[in-house]
C-alpha cells in the first residue's frame, strides 16, 4: 500500500482509474483484516491455495470434458445396440416367445432383453440434479430410436432398466451401469486427492522446520528486549534466517559488552567521587558545628544523594539477575518503609502475585513513584494486579498533579516541573526517568494519568 501511494503521488492517475484504485484499497484493507497474521499460516495458505485451485480446475475440466465425453460415448454404444435390436424386431419376423432376441442380447450384447405385451409406460421418477446416466441415455435414445421410453437409474443398483414402447409390444432391457458410464473415474480423483494430501503433509513438516528457527529468533529477541536471559540460542535454519540470527547474537554481545564497560566505568567514577565526598565530610567534621559548616554539610549530603541517583540512572541495574518475586510482599515492604518515614501509604495486591522480575530494580522504581507521591501529596495508594499476562501497578496520590501536556516532559532526565511541584523540594529530577527506564528494561512502560484521588496516577505495566 505504501509503495502504491508513493507511486500515485509521483504519477497522478487519470480520473477513470481513481475509482479502481479506491476499490483496490478497500479490497486490500479487507484482505488484511481477513487474512491470518501468523507466518506459518500465511505460508501454508501460499502452498495450499494454488494446489486447491489447480485441483479444482482439473476436477472441473475432467468432469466436464473427459468424464461426460466418455460416458456419452458409452451410452451411445449401448443405445446403438438397443436400436439394432429394435430395428430387427420391427423389420424381421420373430418366433412367438422371442427366444432368439433374448439369446442374442445375452450372448452377443451382454444385456438382458425381454419383449412383453403392450402396456402404458410407468410415470417418470424424480431424478437427481446431477445424473449423467439419465441425461446421456435419454438424449441418445431420443436421437437414435425416437420412440417413447422409460429409464430407471435411481438407486444404488448395479443395473439400469430401459423400457421402449414399440408398435405392439414393450422392449424391456436390463444392462449393467458400468456399460453406460465411466465407472472407474473416481480412481483418478482418489489418486489426485490422496497424493495431494501426502504432499501437503510433507510440505507442512518441512515448513514447520523452516518456521521454527524464526520463532526461536523472535522469542530470543523478545526475551532480550524484556531484559531476560537468552539461553541456548544458536543460529539455525535457512541461510537468511541464520544471517538474521547471527546478526542478533552479534548485536546482543555488543550491547552486553557496552553495558559491562559502562558499568565498570561508572563503578570507577563512583569510587573516585565517593572518596572525594568522604574527605569533604572529614574536613567538615574538623571545622566544628558552625552555621557555615552545617550548610556545607547539607550540600555534601545532597551531592551524595544526587550522585547515587545519577549512577542508578546511568547503570540501569542491567547486571541484576531475574528472580521469582512476590509483588505483594514487595509492596508491603514499601508500605512499611513509608510508615517509618512518617508517610500515609496503603498498598494492596489482587490475585496471584508471583512474577519473574529484577527485584531490586523494580523496588527502586516503585520506591521512586511512592516517594514522589509522598513528597507532593498527603496520601498515597498503591494497587497491583495481574491481568491478561501483564502486571499493572498504579500509584495514586492526592497532590497537585501534573498537567497533561507536561507529563511526557516529566520523564526527561534532570528535568523538574517547578511550576507543578514545590520549588523548595530538593531532588535530581531523575525519579520518573529511573522508574520508566526500569519499566522499559522489563519490556513494559510507565504512564502518567489523572488519579481518582485528585492528584497524579503513575501506572507501571510490564509482562508477567
Amino acid at each position: 500500500m505504501a509503495k502504491v501511494d508513493s507511486f500515485l503521488r509521483r504519477f497522478p492517475l487519470t480520473v477513470p482509474l481513481k475509482p479502481l484504485m479506491a476499490v483496490y484499497r478497500q479490497v486490500s484493507r479487507l484482505m488484511y483484516r481477513v487474512m491470518p497474521k501468523g507466518l506459518f499460516t500465511r505460508t501454508f495458505l501460499i502452498i495450499v491455495t494454488p494446489i486447491v485451485i489447480l485441483q479444482s480446475v482439473l476436477v472441473f475440466v475432467f468432469m466436464e470434458r473427459h468424464y461426460q465425453l466418455v460416458s456419452r460415448r458409452m451410452s451411445e454404444a449401448v443405445v446403438r445396440e438397443i436400436a439394432a435390436v429394435v430395428y430387427v424386431l420391427e423389420n424381421y419376423p420373430q418366433d412367438p416367445d422371442y427366444a432368439n432376441i433374448e439369446e442374442l442380447a445375452s450372448r452377443a450384447l451382454g444385456m438382458s432383453m425381454t419383449v412383453t405385451p403392450l402396456e402404458p409406460l410407468p410415470p417418470p421418477t424424480p431424478k437427481p440434479f446431477f445424473d449423467v446416466i439419465d441425461q446421456e441415455l435419454s438424449q441418445a435414445i431420443g436421437q437414435r430410436i425416437g420412440k417413447p421410453f422409460w429409464i430407471d437409474t435411481v438407486g444404488r443398483s448395479r443395473f439400469v432398466e430401459i423400457r421402449i414402447q414399440l408398435k405392439d409390444s414393450i422392449l424391456r432391457v436390463f444392462t449393467r451401469r458400468s456399460q453406460t458410464y465411466a465407472s472407474n473415474s473416481h480412481i483418478f480423483l482418489v489418486w489426485m486427492f490422496s497424493t495431494s494430501l501426502v504432499l501437503v503433509i510433507i510440505a507442512l513438516l518441512f515448513l514447520r522446520n523452516q518456521i521454527r528457527p524464526i520463532i526461536r529468533l523472535a522469542n530470543a529477541a523478545e526475551a532480550f528486549g524484556r531484559g531476560r536471559p537468552v539461553e541456548n540460542f544458536r543460529a539455525s535454519g535457512a541461510r537468511e534466517v541464520r544471517r538474521a540470527s547471527l546478526a542478533f547474537i552479534d548485536m546482543r554481545r555488543r550491547i552486553e559488552r557496552q553495558i559491562e564497560q559502562r558499568t565498570t566505568m561508572l563503578a570507577g567514577v563512583s569510587h573516585d567521587l565517593r572518596t572525594i565526598l568522604t574527605r569533604l565530610r572529614l574536613q567538615l567534621a574538623f571545622l566544628g558545628g558552625t552555621p557555615e559548616s552545617e550548610a556545607m554539610r547539607k550540600d555534601v549530603d545532597e551531592m551524595s544523594h544526587m550522585l547515587e541517583d545519577y549512577l542508578a540512572f546511568a547503570s540501569g541495574y542491567g547486571d541484576e539477575d531475574i528472580q521469582k518475586t512476590d509483588i505483594s510482599l514487595l509492596l508491603e515492604e514499601l508500605e512499611e518503609e513509608a510508615e517509618i518515614s512518617g508517610h500515609d501509604v496503603t498498598t494492596r495486591f489482587e490475585g496471584p502475585s508471583d512474577v519473574e522480575i529484577r527485584r531490586l530494580s523494580m523496588k527502586r522504581s516503585l520506591s521512586n513513584l511512592v516517594t514522589n507521591g509522598c513528597k507532593y501529596g498527603n496520601r498515597v495508594e498503591v494497587l497491583g494486579r495481574i491481568e491478561n499476562g501483564w502486571l499493572t501497578i498504579t500509584v495514586d496520590d492526592d497532590g497537585p498533579g501534573i498537567p497533561e501536556d507536561q507529563r511526557e516532559i516529566a520523564f526527561r532526565a534532570f528535568h523538574r516541573l517547578d511550576l507543578a511541584r514545590n520549588m523548595d523540594e530538593t531532588g535530581s529530577g531523575l525519579g520518573l526517568a529511573i522508574a520508566r527506564d526500569i519499566a522499559r528494561a522489563h519490556g513494559g512502560d510507565l504512564y502518567l494519568e489523572d488519579s481518582p484521588m485528585g492528584g497524579l496516577r503513575a501506572r507501571l505495566r510490564i509482562p508477567a
